[in-house]
């Protein structure tokens, strides 16, 4: 990471803080900066403040449950809190406007940071989703959640009872496409994790998602909608859109995501570089606001109030009980099987849910290497060392005085297993891209 980086931070060395701090408290203030030489002044203060760069910030969400530590934050008053006042969260009409309003930025009608798809900040920062393929350094600040989205299907397959075993579902697709009839799979952005995730599951049962089973990009509030009206024979996206689709009859739940790969990460808090750049202490805030809300999610206790919240017309605005349900851990897939107490219930807490391991990223570029949104020579690792600013999640962990136990030792979680029996070995993502019998790489 560019030492240059954090300059603002290092200028604030520890014995100068201590010192300013307890000469502040002997003299008070005013005596102090009267002592210093013309021009001083402002430079000792700066050195010595943790005091936020400036108290507004422009942050985007998609209308997704796992968006709801934004929506706490902001509703529990967690931003002002800690210094941040003046914080807005702007819903997004889809990944790709969030996208938009990222390269925007605040400046110019955009956004300062969001609540993200975990690979949107690597694919922004390598250019590879921008307009004229323009790099815009990103940060990936803290993960939002684990777990917690869904692969749903049309009813017209209700009799298949797909479950993480989706073989039956390739004979059926083959058979509709014999008759004439068009078929597609709808995940919200290219390379981003429910792309990811349905390419996944579908590949692992034989089904090419290139050629068999076409995706289509459809943002999440019109999940529902367009399968409704049979635009897409399947579609993977976060809550409260699976349990809507059950609610209304429309189709059913095959997977929860978590069966896939138990507590997999999902969103992430992403900034652009050049506003945490210039307002460190400021993201800091941000990030501890979000990280308490994370806490007040993960509590049982609260969650009736989360889907109260999550349900306000200003955030999602879908009935309440539309939530609750799958955030307290019980699934109703709509085909009789309810699973209550589920181990793969969306954790913003637990299990170092907030924590963003590099290894999970490296995982996502894999992936994006295996379906060709980025080239197989990309050096994943040198990007994930830019983009993953783990170590300011660290600080912040610091500054809030978390227990030792709440705190990763380590940037990696090592080798990650999936429900078809592949590994993933941080060390080696070679074997596991090389293990994988479909891919369409670049």
């Amino acid at each position: 990471m560019d030492e240059k980086k954090t300059g603002k931070e290092k200028l604030a060395s520890e014995p100068r803080r201590t010192f300013i701090k307890q000469t502040l408290g002997v003299l008070g203030g005013a005596a102090v900066m009267g002592m210093l030489p013309p021009g001083m002044s402002s430079a000792v203060w700066a050195a010595g403040s943790d005091a936020v760069e400036t108290t507004k910030a422009k942050l985007g969400f998609i209308p997704l449950t796992d968006a709801a530590p934004l929506f706490v934050a902001d509703e529990k008053g967690f931003f002002a809190k800690h210094g941040m006042t003046d914080v807005e969260v702007v819903k997004q009409s889809s990944w790709g406007t969030t996208r938009d309003n990222l390269v925007l930025g605040s400046g110019s009608g955009g956004i300062d940071g969001a609540h993200i798809l975990s690979p949107m900040p690597y694919l922004i920062s390598a250019g590879k989703v921008t307009t004229n393929n323009t790099p815009l350094p990103m940060y990936l600040l803290a993960r939002l959640n684990l777990n917690g989205q869904g692969i749903s299907i049309s009813n017209e397959f209700k009799d298949l009872t797909l479950t993480t075993d989706a073989s039956s579902f390739k004979k059926a697709i083959a058979d509709k496409v014999a008759s004439g009839k068009k078929v597609s799979a709808a995940m919200t952005f290219p390379g981003g994790t429910h792309d990811l995730w349905i390419r996944y599951w579908m590949a692992a049962a034989g089904i090419e998602p290139n050629k068999d089973l076409p995706t289509i990009v459809v943002p999440p509030p019109q999940m529902v909608a367009n399968m409704k009206v049979g635009n897409m024979d399947a579609f993977c996206v976060g809550e409260p859109w699976n349990a809507q689709l059950i609610n209304q009859n429309i189709g059913y739940s095959a997977v929860t995501t978590g069966e896939l790969w138990k507590n997999h990460p999902e969103k992430a808090f992403g900034m652009r570089a050049d506003w945490v750049d210039a307002n460190p202490n400021a993201a800091k805030a941000l990030l501890k606001a979000i990280m308490e809300a994370q806490m007040f999610c993960e509590d049982m206790a609260n969650k009736e109030e989360v889907a109260e919240i999550c349900a306000k017309r200003r955030w999602i605005g879908a009935p309440a009980k539309d939530f609750l349900a799958r955030l307290q851990g019980t699934f109703d897939f709509g085909t009789g099987r309810v699973e209550e107490k589920s181990p793969h219930l969306m954790r913003f807490w637990s299990e170092h849910a907030s924590y963003p391991f590099q290894s999970h990223d490296l995982w996502f570029l894999t992936e994006n290497k295996r379906w060709g949104y980025l080239p197989t020579d990309f050096d994943s690792q040198a990007l994930v060392a830019k983009v993953n600013r783990e170590d300011i999640w660290r600080a912040a962990a610091g500054e809030m005085g978390l227990p030792a136990e709440q705190i990763p030792t380590s940037k990696s979680r090592g080798v990650e297993t999936f429900f078809d029996g592949k590994t993933f070995d941080p060390e080696n993502p070679q074997a596991y891209l090389d293990s994988l019998s479909i891919k369409a790489l670049a």
